[in-house]
């Protein structure tokens, strides 16, 4: 399909704010552009990232948060982890500075063909298996955006012919405003980061940015039974869900792309009705852009996962354990608790983020033979919990709750991580927290 044309880079010079991973990446993308970049970050920056700073050319004051630092700056590009309520984004804004995303400015250097995906569960494992879709199907791909790679590190760097697949949070999408992909797909929305954008609303909106800017052409994959009437844009609706209705069908047990069977849905590898979905979204777009079905039955067939999603461990005397560290909302927790029949024994809790876990009750209730507890949302998970009737442990941390857990766990059951929460109470990230479940895995084999 022919790739949308990008707008012209905003003026410099610009001020990078923010220097993780996606900032350090945008600060060399605009260097090696010939553009004046200034480099601030609230914390002081390691050695090694300054000395990177400083080698491409850009000027480092981190520590700062002054409004000095936007004196002759015309443009800020924002790292998704800074909020626009933040003091030096919203003076910005009073002066009239323009202010964008690494995710808007890495689209705009780029000239490959574009599919971006976003939705509040499984946009990981669904960019993975789009990928995967296309590695089967013998084509160039890369897999970026807020999976890790960050998208400013890709110019020139990539075959013309490579399709990019984004992942794009609601943090990155509140900072487009031209952001138009080839296609762009719509996995779910649930309640989800209230704490960063205060309503649903807000949520919502800065998720449906990704449809916004679409002209005729372009392709916008969404969930058959998710009204969006008013996502914006002009893409061609592309639909998935259960039913007769929908491009990609689900009914009586087989998916079904415009009417003709594509496979039967219990060959998908990955586990779960949820993972259905995620499926059905990848090969939605997969097939809508031209795909070879028989590649996209193959991938489907054959990809396994991710780290961190319902990723089982080991079986350790007929109890299978389970890390799905990476569910940080509440209706992640809950796909994963009914991913198992009974037996589970849930490990959830974290730090907070405002979310309501009424909705875990009825899962935990009907699969969970016990909960336990860690970090700052304990208490509040174990009033949302108490008339489930399952016993609940307030372990306070991962190490107790997973010995209390296998305490108490036999054959059949299962030791599931699935926190319904983020991790920046304990740990720095997800990722350290599943690698946390998986080495006290390690420790009984």
């Amino acid at each position: 399909m022919p790739v949308i044309e990008r707008p012209p880079l905003p003026p410099g010079p610009f001020l990078v704010l923010g220097l993780a991973r996606s900032g350090v990446a945008a600060a060399r993308a605009l260097t090696d552009r010939g553009q004046r970049v200034v480099a601030t970050d609230a914390r002081t920056v390691s050695d090694e990232v300054r000395a990177a700073l400083l080698a491409m050319g850009a000027e480092v004051r981190d520590g700062e948060a002054g409004a000095d630092l936007l004196d002759d700056i015309a443009t800020v590009v924002k790292s998704p982890g800074v909020p626009r309520e933040a003091p030096l984004v919203a003076t910005a804004l009073i002066q009239g500075v323009e202010v964008i995303g690494e995710l808007e400015l890495g689209w705009r250097l780029l000239e490959n063909e574009f599919i971006a995906l976003t939705g509040s569960n499984g946009k990981t494992t669904t960019v993975e298996l789009i990928g995967h879709i296309h590695r089967t199907a013998g084509l160039p791909v890369t897999v970026a955006g807020n999976v890790g790679t960050a998208l400013t590190s890709l110019p020139g760097t990539l075959d013309p012919d490579a399709v990019v697949v984004c992942e794009a949070s609601s943090f990155q999408l509140e900072d487009t405003f031209a952001f138009a992909p080839d296609a762009a797909v719509l996995l779910n929305l649930a309640e989800d980061h209230l704490d960063r954008h205060g309503t649903f609303e807000n949520y919502r909106a800065a998720k449906l940015a990704v449809f916004a800017h679409q002209p005729p052409g372009a392709l916008a994959v969404v969930p058959a039974g998710l009204a969006l009437d008013d996502a914006g844009g002009a893409a061609t609706r592309i639909t998935f869900g259960d039913g007769a209705g929908p491009d990609l069908a689900h009914r009586d047990g087989t998916l079904y792309w415009r009417g003709e069977r594509l496979l039967a849905a219990a060959e998908i590898r990955l586990r779960g009705p949820h993972n259905r979905e995620n499926a059905m979204a990848a090969a939605g777009v997969c097939l809508a852009r031209g795909l070879d079905p028989a590649a996209v039955r193959e991938a489907l067939r054959t990809f396994t996962g991710v780290a961190h999603r319902l990723e089982e461990i080991a079986t350790v005397g007929g109890v299978a354990f389970v890390n799905d560290s990476k569910a940080t909302n509440v209706a992640s927790a809950e796909v994963a608790i009914r991913s198992f029949e009974r037996g589970v024994h849930l490990i959830a809790g974290g730090s907070e983020k405002g979310s309501d876990f009424a909705p875990l009750a009825e899962p935990v209730k009907a699969r969970c033979e016990g909960v336990y507890l860690i970090g700052e949302t304990a208490p509040r998970l174990h009033a949302a919990l108490t008339s489930t009737g399952v016993p609940i442990d307030d372990a306070q941390n991962l190490e107790r709750a997973f010995a209390h857990a296998v305490a108490a766990a036999g054959p059949g059951d299962v030791v599931l991580l699935s926190p319904a929460c983020a991790s920046y109470d304990q740990y720095r990230s997800y990722e350290e927290r599943g690698e946390h479940f998986r080495d006290l895995v390690a420790q009984l084999t």
